[in-house]
Formats: structure tokens, C-alpha cells, sequence
């Protein structure tokens, strides 16, 4: 038996029934679930949303749990996501995924996959960098080549998870004809698809409902014994029929261009982002320090406390030295009271050879000593009460003044960086979307991680001791200065080594803290770029390599925090050498300038040295200290880089310019000689548009790949710098806020965007809603059953639900908000054909008289459309009534029905003529397009 014949996929599940993952995580299947898939067969699942076909593949992967049964799988496994998974890489590196690079393997899978045409337009072909996410590709593009990954890694099994729905209908036939049933003709192959229209050719066919399988077979067993499916397919049959008529991307055309401009644009900020990170090297001035002291807040406290560090520096230096005056003090006391008058008498004729004796041996200066010996009293000297009551009070003082200081500082610090991380994340929050196009998640993240951090506790910390510790050179300084004048000349010398020393250490070490912080994005970008991805990693046996990338990018950074911290401590070592000679320097000063006539006191000469000793081992930890707090400033310089990011626009209206509360309410939208730029250099890529859209008016917008449909809508919503004006209800929208703009405008995206929270916050953020309105919405799309409640929780990226019913809680949203516009871009793209027919009617139903605009590339869900807007080249082609339309031989709208073919064709004329005669009471003649009046 050959390998092949021994190669199937067999998935069986007996007993108690397994756990669906879906929204309700309690439900269970009551029945055993058995479907086999034998070699070189197509296995197509099929389902209304959420029916469990994409969590089936999960656990056919491994990536969820089974609670009894069995899986067998024999063969090698490849697979391709339903949310297309693409990292930071060249479009080749995304496909290859660590494979060996086989030129014709390669050029045949990227012909397969329809990405010929895109390589000749990409500005560096299969080289070009996509970016993180795939940002800067269009949704078919992140598919195909999402899907070009899985065909090109050799394997038996193929799990193509709905590969066809992010792809117009004539690029879903390629796709289906060339790659599923060409290409991979002799391998097993379990496809979800929403597309009904290939079941012919599927070899066995799955029907999935609630979790469990209704049905399987081939496709005339099925028709012939089941009548639910024959029903689906009764049902499906008009959207099948009329997803055949998408617009084709057979032949270059312009609007590719268009298209590719817009990636190359997106690719070159990206690598010139790339270049400047490698070269930059942020060196913080003192502008940093003082903006962090800025944002402490208020100036007063600021001020108080830098009087109190002052204050604790000064009751410090002031004790030292008062315990040497005093000492002193208690000196003269002892010779005043201890030695009697008669001894006196007899020392006074050896006067000067005990004098010379005490200065020999004590240090001492022959002053106190001549002092003491001429008969001073009791009187001559302070009280020890006194001087313990003053030290005492020096010292408590002391105390109580470190302790408020430390206090207010840790608060300034702690308030700063808060203002700091709120104003960074307010920042973001206003930055525009070219920002996130061309800024890697990963250096997003280690600004708020490792930045932020360091800011929060390695800042205030070393800030707080280079102050202390710099405010203790100059308190001793100063008192070895006053003990001796002489002794500032080694301590000068000192100082000037270790200022050039420092010069000479920050030159490196900022060098290789900016190379540290490079090499800490990476980490970060990786290790999210893989978590997104893990089921993709998983299947194509990826994790060893991911991970010796992974601990690759580490070692890079680990390198880079080894050579700085080595850096430090041999700095730390050279300092530690200087100061044991200066030490050296000034004790043989002492001992030169006991010979001289300096009149330093013991208690002065013991002071001096003792200062010494400390300045010299205080100086060397200052200036590892203030390297490390230039070091950490570095992290606040990259923080306040993000507070100063380009803005996107005032949120607020300006006052006497808010809009009234109920405003639109109309919904009329007219661009006036209207242009978008997504970079200021590059040529716009909308072009002086003049279109007027009436209240109420249902809009469908078509075109080609990169016409600039979605940049329409990004217009509308002012995602990005434009030019000229775009009125809502004669109100110019770039005079007003832009909360207050898109506030009032509803969106269901292509790709449904959740949040983890709970399902009131995914429905209402701002919580102004009641619950029995929040019930509805979900009641109009069908979802209630499916949401034990509204404090269900969501999982991050709503990964509990299925795509479509993903997008049915978009709707969900939009119905609640009630706004008079409302955009759906490409929303039913990755539906089934009953979800799509739910998501259609709820909007007539719900939003029978607001302005609706619907970028499709289905034409289905927009012949029956008040007006089509066809784009082309970012410019106008075409704006009237589908049926209008139709009627120009040489029409641009014309050209894409007709390149459907004729039965196609005819049926779309139908559904525009059926439209037109509803609305304009006219009984229109198909052919010529003749009215006359009923």
C-alpha cells in the first residue's frame, strides 16, 4: 500500500459529547460526531454562522480540547487561517515561512494564488515589506497570500479555513478551479466555505448546525435525502448565482496602480522608519529633566521641595560639623579640668617641648594647646547639656526633614509619571492612522512597557540618590574647604578627572543604551506577531524555528544589556582606582601641612580626612549614579517623543461650532472638490471628487482593487488629511470635532473589531443605553440566544465567537446607536449566505431612512441600490442608478456586469430595472431603456 492510499483524515468523537468553543462555552453536543475524510479527497463544511466548522479544524489541530473520542489524523498537515495571519516580512518570507526557497514550486504557487499581477505592481515585487498585520495590503492580498503559504509548504492534509470569502467572485473561481481542485488535486483537502457553489465538486460534504453535524454525504446524496440542505441551497441559490458577478482583476488596469501606490508609500515610510531607528541614537538634554520635573504638577510642591533637599543637605553637612567643633570643644575641656595648677606650674619651664610634643603627636596646632595650658576655665566652653541638646536637635531635624522629603519626591515622581504615561497614551490615541501603518506594534509596547517601567521605578530611585549623593559632595566640600583651604587642590584635581572620565564613558554608553533599546522592539514584536499566530505556527511545525528567532532577537539584547552593565562596572572600577589615589593625595597633604604653620585642629584635621575618605567613594557612586539617571532619562526622552506625536485634528468642536444634539438629522453628505493624501509627498489618492448624496439614499460604491473605495470612507471619517470639504446636513465636518463627527456615523468594517470586556461594554461603551435596548439589538440580529448574558465576557479579539457572528454584533452596535449614516464595508464578506441575507434585511428594516453606503464587492448586495458609485483611479467614473448605468454600452459598471457573462448579466439587469420601477414608478424597458408612464 503506497503512502498516499494510507494517508486520510479521520476525526471521531464518541461518549459524552465535546464542548463547544463558541460563544456559550457551556453548550454541549448530545450526539457522537464521526465524519472521515479518505486520501486525495475535498471535504467541504458548510454552516449558517457559528455552527462550530471553523472550531472543528481547531480541534482537528489540537488547539482545543476534546471531552471524549478519538482523532486520527494520518499525514502531514498545512493550514490557512480564516483571519489571515502575516508578520513583519518581505511578501516572500510571509509565503516561504522558513522553507527552502524552490523558484518553480514558487512561481506556480504565486500563479495559483493570483499574485502574479500584484508582485509586477509591488514597488519591490515579492520583496516588499508588508508590514506587521499585513497593514499595507488589502484584505484579498493578506488572504492570498495567507493562503499561498499554506499551498506552498509540502504537506498531506490541507485545512483551508473560508480562504474564498475575502476575494471578489471571479478571483474565488480562480482560486477554487487552479488551487483547490488544481494545484492541490491529489491531496486531502477540508475546505470551509460559505460559498455553495462549489459543493458540486466536493467529494464529501459536511453539514454543521449548533455544534453538532446535521448531515454528510456527497453532494447528489445530500440533495436527494436531506431536505434542509436542499432548502439552504434554495435559499443560497440567488446569492450563488449572483456571486459570480464580482468585478474581475483579469487584465492590469490603473486602479492596480493606485493600489500599489499606496503600498509602496506605506513601504517606504517603513523603511525609512527602519533607517532612522538604526541611526538615531537619542541623547537627552536638559530639556528632558525639566519637562519631568514639568510634569509633576503643581510648581509650589515642586518648589517646597527642593527647599526641603536643601535643608536636609544643610542639617546634614551642619552636624558634622558641630560633632567636630564639638569635640574640639570637649578637648579644650580635658586639659582645662584634668591636669591640676601645680603640674601646670612645673610644665611651664618645659612650655615648649610639651607643646611641640602634642604637635607632634596629636596633629594638634600650638594655639589650643597654649590655650589650654594658660589656665582656661570651665566657662570657656560650651555645656555638654547644651551641645547633646543641640546635636540631638540637628539630627532629629534631620531626620523628620529626609523623611518629608523622600516623601514629596516619590509623590512628584509618581505624579509625573502618570501625567507622562496619560499624555503618551492620550497621544496615541489622537495619532493618525498612518502612525500604526508604519509603527510596529512591538516599539508601540516597549514604550509603555520597558520605558514606562523604567520611568515608574528606575528613575525616581537613581534620580532620588544622585541628588542626595551630589548635595553630599558639596557638603563635604565645603567642610573640607573650611578645615583646610589647601585641601582644594586635590579635590579640584579630582573633580576635573572625574568629569572627563564621565564625559568619556556617557559618549559609549549612550551609544550602547540606544542600541539596547533597539534591540528590545524586536523581542516584543515577535513574541506578539506569534501569539496572534500560534495555530498557524502550530500546524506548520514552525515553533523550533520561531523560537530559535525568538532567542535570537533575546540574545541580540541580552548582548546588548551584558556589554552596557560591563560598561557600568568598569566605569564603577576605573572611578574606584582614581579615588584611592586622591585619598592617598590629601592624607599626605595632611602630613606635609602638619609641618608647616597651618593651625588645623585634630578635630579639624579628623573631619578633613574623614571627608576625604567619603568625597572620594561619594564622587565615584555619583557618577555612576548620573550616567544612570542620563541612562534612564533616555527612556523619558523616548516617552516624550510619543507625547509630541503629529495629531489627527481637535476631538472637540470649537465653541459656537458644536453641532446640535440631533444632528444629522437628515443624512445629507456632499464632497466638494474633495482630495486625499495618505503621505504629504505622494500623489493624492482621491481626486477632486464633487458628489452629492440625498438623505435617505441607499449608495453601493464599486471598483476595482485600490479605486479608492475605502478611502472614501476613510474621507468620511477623516482618518487621514484631506483636502477641499465634506458636508453632513450643509455642515462642514472639518469645522467640528472629530468625536463629534464620527460619533454619528455607524460603521460594520470587513473585519469586526471586539473588545475584551463584557458584552454590555462591546454594545455600549459609554453606557447610554438601557439593557432592554441593548436585548433588542441583539434580538434583531439573532444573537440573544446566543449571549447567556450582557456581562458575558468577551475574549480578546472576540476569539469565543465565529467571524460572523462577530459581525452581527457590529450590527448589533450600529442599530443601537441609531445614527442617520451608516457605512458597511465589505461587511458580509466572510458570512455565510443566510447571515448575509439577516445582516441585508436588518439594515432595510432598521435603517429604512437613513443614508447607507456599501462597498461590496459582491454586486449582488448592491443592484437593488438608490444610486452606484463607481470609483476608478480615485477619481468619479460613474454615480446614478444601477439601471441608469446599465444603459451605457461603454459604462464603466456596464463593463463589469458584462464580463460576467450573459445569463448573469441578464439577471442583474433585472434586479435594477425591478428596483428602478419601485422607486420611480416606471415601467422601464430592459433593452433599450425606454420609459413610459404607468
Amino acid at each position: 500500500m503506497d503512502r498516499r492510499s494510507r494517508c486520510f483524515t479521520q476525526y471521531h468523537i464518541r461518549s459524552t459529547g465535546w464542548e463547544i468553543m463558541c460563544v456559550n462555552r457551556t453548550s454541549r453536543c448530545r450526539e457522537d460526531i464521526t465524519f472521515e475524510v479518505p486520501a486525495g479527497k475535498l471535504c467541504a463544511l458548510i454552516g449558517p454562522v457559528g455552527a462550530g466548522k471553523s472550531s472543528t479544524l481547531q480541534l482537528l489541530l489540537g488547539e482545543l480540547p476534546t471531552d471524549a473520542g478519538e482523532i486520527r489524523i494520518g499525514g502531514k498537515i498545512s493550514y490557512a487561517a480564516q483571519e489571515p495571519w502575516l508578520f513583519g516580512s518581505s511578501v516572500r518570507g510571509n509565503i516561504l515561512f522558513g522553507q527552502e526557497y524552490d523558484k518553480r514550486k514558487y512561481s506556480k504557487v504565486v500563479q495559483v494564488c493570483a499574485l502574479e499581477k500584484d508582485f509586477k505592481q509591488f514597488p519591490y515585487g515579492d520583496n516588499t515589506l508588508v508590514g506587521e498585520r499585513g497593514v499595507s495590503l488589502s484584505g484579498g492580498q493578506r488572504a492570498r497570500i495567507n493562503l499561498a503559504r499554506a499551498v506552498y509548504r509540502e504537506a498531506d492534509i490541507y485545512f483551508l479555513d473560508d480562504p474564498l470569502s475575502a476575494v471578489d467572485a471571479h478571483v474565488g473561481r480562480s482560486l477554487f478551479d487552479q488551487c483547490v481542485m488544481g494545484y492541490l488535486d491529489s491531496k486531502t483537502r477540508i475546505l470551509v466555505t460559505h460559498q455553495l457553489q462549489y459543493l458540486k465538486k466536493a467529494d464529501v460534504i459536511v453539514v454543521f448546525n449548533n455544534g453538532r453535524i446535521e448531515a454528510q454525504g456527497t453532494f447528489d446524496e445530500l440533495s436527494k435525502s436531506t431536505t434542509d440542505f436542499s432548502k439552504m441551497l434554495i435559499a443560497a441559490d440567488e446569492t450563488i448565482e449572483k456571486d459570480e458577478l464580482g468585478p474581475l482583476v483579469s487584465k492590469p488596469s490603473t486602479m492596480r496602480q493606485e493600489s500599489v501606490m499606496s503600498v509602496a508609500s506605506v513601504t517606504s515610510v517603513e523603511q525609512k522608519e527602519v533607517i532612522r531607528q538604526q541611526e538615531e541614537v537619542i541623547i537627552p538634554d536638559r530639556s528632558v529633566l525639566w519637562d519631568y520635573i514639568a510634569a509633576a504638577g503643581n510648581i509650589c510642591i515642586v518648589g517646597f521641595l527642593i527647599f526641603i533637599i536643601f535643608m536636609a543637605q544643610s542639617l546634614a553637612s551642619g552636624a558634622d560639623f558641630f560633632a567636630s567643633w564639638w569635640t574640639e570643644q570637649e578637648e579644650g575641656r580635658y586639659f582645662a579640668t584634668v591636669v591640676p595648677d601645680v603640674v601646670t606650674g612645673l610644665f611651664t619651664k618645659i612650655e615648649n617641648s610639651i607643646i611641640h610634643a602634642f604637635k607632634t603627636l596629636f596633629g594638634m596646632s600650638e594655639e589650643p594647646v597654649v590655650r589650654y595650658m594658660t589656665r582656661a576655665t570651665e566657662d570657656d566652653f560650651i555645656d555638654t547639656n547644651v551641645a547633646i541638646y543641640i546635636y540631638t536637635g540637628l539630627v532629629v531635624g534631620l531626620i523628620l526633614v529626609t523623611v518629608i522629603r523622600s516623601y514629596l519626591f516619590f509623590k512628584c515622581a509618581s505624579v509625573a509619571s502618570k501625567n507622562l504615561h496619560g499624555q503618551m497614551f492620550t497621544s496615541l490615541l489622537k495619532a493618525p492612522m498612518r502612525f500604526f501603518d508604519t509603527n510596529p506594534s512591538g516599539r508601540v509596547l516597549n514604550r509603555f512597557s520597558k520605558d514606562t517601567g523604567a520611568m515608574d521605578e528606575l528613575l525616581p530611585r537613581s534620580l532620588n540618590e544622585t541628588m542626595t549623593i551630589l548635595l553630599g559632595v558639596v557638603g563635604s566640600i565645603v567642610l573640607i574647604v573650611v578645615a583646610n583651604y589647601w585641601m582644594s587642590i586635590p579635590v579640584a584635581c579630582l573633580l576635573v578627572v572625574f568629569y572627563f572620565l564621565r564625559g568619556w564613558y556617557m559618549t559609549t554608553a549612550k551609544s550602547i543604551k540606544h542600541v539596547e533599546g533597539v534591540a528590545k522592539s524586536p523581542v516584543f514584536s515577535v513574541l506578539n506577531s506569534t501569539l496572534s499566530g500560534i495555530s498557524t505556527i502550530r500546524a506548520s511545525e514552525y515553533q523550533t524555528k520561531l523560537i530559535n528567532e525568538f532567542d535570537g532577537h533575546q540574545n541580540v539584547h541580552t548582548s546588548a544589556w551584558f556589554l552596557s552593565i560591563n560598561c557600568s562596572v568598569s566605569f564603577g572600577l576605573w572611578l574606584d582606582m582614581v579615588c584611592a589615589l586622591a585619598f592617598i593625595a590629601i592624607v599626605l597633604t595632611f602630613i606635609f601641612i602638619s609641618e608647616s604653620d597651618a593651625g588645623v585642629s585634630g578635630a579639624m584635621a579628623g573631619l578633613a580626612i574623614s571627608q576625604s575618605l567619603s568625597l572620594s567613594f561619594i564622587l565615584q557612586y555619583a557618577m555612576r549614579q548620573i550616567a544612570e539617571v542620563i541612562n534612564q532619562l533616555t527612556s523619558v526622552e523616548r516617552i516624550m517623543t510619543y507625547t509630541k506625536l503629529d495629531q489627527e485634528g481637535p476631538f472637540d468642536s470649537p465653541p459656537g461650532k458644536k453641532p446640535a444634539i440631533e444632528w444629522p438629522h437628515k443624512g445629507r453628505i456632499t464632497f466638494k472638490n474633495m482630495s486625499l493624501r495618505y503621505v504629504p509627498d505622494e500623489d493624492p489618492v482621491l481626486k477632486n471628487l464633487d458628489i452629492k448624496i440625498q438623505p435617505g439614499e441607499k449608495i453601493g460604491i464599486v471598483g476595482r482593487t485600490g479605486a479608492g473605495k475605502s478611502s472614501l470612507l476613510q474621507a468620511l471619517f477623516r482618518l487621514a488629511p484631506l483636502e477641499g470639504t465634506i458636508d453632513i446636513d450643509d455642515l462642514d465636518t472639518q469645522q467640528i470635532g472629530l468625536h463629534d463627527v464620527r460619533s454619528k456615523i455607524s460603521i460594520i468594517p470587513q473585519e469586526p473589531v471586539l473588545f475584551s470586556a463584557p458584552m454590555r461594554y462591546n454594545l455600549d461603551p459609554f453606557e447610554e443605553f438601557s439593557d432592554q435596548d441593548l436585548w433588542s439589538a441583539l434580538s434583531e440580529v439573532e444573537l440573544k440566544e446566543a449571549v447567556p448574558s450582557l456581562d458575558y465576557k468577551v475574549s480578546e479579539g472576540g476569539s469565543n465567537f465565529s467571524v460572523g457572528q462577530r459581525q452581527l454584533i457590529c450590527l448589533a452596535r450600529a442599530i443601537i446607536r441609531s445614527n442617520r449614516i451608516l457605512v458597511l464595508d465589505e461587511a458580509t464578506a466572510n458570512v455565510d449566505p443566510r447571515t448575509d441575507g439577516l445582516i441585508q434585511a436588518t439594515i432595510r428594516r432598521k435603517f429604512k431612512d437613513c443614508t447607507v453606503l456599501t462597498i461590496a464587492h459582491r454586486l449582488n448586495t448592491i443592484m437593488d441600490s438608490d444610486k452606484v458609485l463607481v470609483m476608478d483611479t480615485g477619481r468619479v467614473a460613474e454615480f446614478d442608478h444601477p439601471h441608469l448605468l446599465l444603459q451605457k454600452p461603454e459604462g464603466n459598471f456596464t463593463k463589469l456586469v458584462s464580463e460576467t457573462g450573459p445569463s448573469m448579466t441578464a439577471n442583474l439587469r433585472e434586479v435594477a430595472m425591478k428596483s428602478y420601477k419601485e422607486r420611480h414608478g416606471k415601467d422601464v424597458d430592459n433593452d433599450r431603456g425606454e420609459k413610459k408612464d404607468l
